[in-house]
């Protein structure tokens, strides 16, 4: 199973040198990426990251904001007591240069990988703060910032996004599954506001086919998160599964979004319990093949 992984990733790869030798994840015009989380149980410098977006021939990120940060050099937080930490990290961020941020940007583009949401998760910081947020991330090269959803953070990040010209991306968990719940409440705030559809999640909270929703809103979809959950009806219920082995409708999410052509960023979120012999890395590119194998 190792070698076939090896196998795939330097087939995503292409030859050695050059421009051939980038990654590539875009199948029949899905392009389909990863967010950075999935890899946080590994050693995670920014050059860690580059790293695995080439083993796994990834092409497009979801960037976690501790990463780029830690590129950039901001204080660490183990450094002074909390209070003392997190007043040093925002005087850093209001004062670091967004050369620092380019130079990253330019790092990953040379190597054919492209970030296109930072997840600085910026709703309760200051307004000095999501201001540098949205800098810090168009430097990178990113359409916008993402945040877990809440009314207050889709009413405080809409209008930083208006004002830069961006998006505010967010990310759902189970919160679906209140039926008082509706996406359409959150993005009416601002139209800057997009979703971060997280399809597992839904699918485990509410045993409804995501497509419902992706049919919907894909106008205000800029990206998914992809795993495999069981049912909410299952047993176990709404649990993280190796892919093919729970119940989220992965191929009809993809094929759905194939067939339409619609640019939605499909990310792999790696949540399942990584079997003994293996790491994040070869089962971040399992998940790669996997959706290969459905566009295709």
């Amino acid at each position: 199973m190792v070698v076939a992984v090896v196998i795939v990733a330097a087939l995503f790869r292409g030859c050695a040198g050059g421009k051939e030798d980038q990654p590539g994840s875009s199948f029949n015009g899905v392009q389909i990426g990863a967010i950075t989380y999935s890899w946080r149980g590994m050693p995670s410098s920014a050059e860690d990251v580059l790293r695995y977006c080439r083993e796994t021939g990834i092409s497009s990120i979801e960037l976690m904001g501790d990463v780029a940060e830690a590129f950039a050099g901001i204080p660490p937080l183990h450094a002074w007591p909390e209070e003392e930490a997190r007043k040093r990290q925002r005087e850093w961020r209001l004062s670091v240069p967004m050369e620092k941020y380019m130079d990253l940007w330019k790092m990953f583009n040379d190597s054919g990988v492209q970030i296109h949401i930072v997840k600085f998760s910026p709703a309760q910081w200051s307004d000095e703060e999501i201001d540098y947020a949205f800098n810090a991330a168009r430097a990178m090269g990113a359409k916008g910032v993402s945040n877990e959803i809440g009314h207050e953070a889709c009413i405080r990040l809409g209008r930083f996004a208006e004002k830069h010209d961006m998006f505010a991306i967010f990310h759902n968990h189970g919160q679906p599954g209140d039926p008082d719940f509706n996406f359409e409440e959150f993005l009416a705030y601002s139209p800057k506001n997009m979703l971060n559809f997280d399809v597992g999640h839904y699918f485990g909270a509410t045993g409804k086919h995501p497509n419902d929703i992706i049919g919907k809103l894909h106008h205000r979809i800029f990206s998914i998160h992809l795993k495999d959950k069981t049912a909410r009806d299952a047993d176990p219920a709404d649990t993280n599964m190796p892919w093919g082995e729970g119940d989220t409708p992965i191929a009809d999410i993809l094929t759905l979004i194939r067939d339409n052509q619609w640019p939605i960023h499909c990310d792999i979120e790696l949540e399942y319990e990584i079997p003994e012999g293996s790491d994040a890395v070869k089962e971040t590119a399992r998940c790669v093949e996997y959706c290969r194998e459905i566009l295709l």
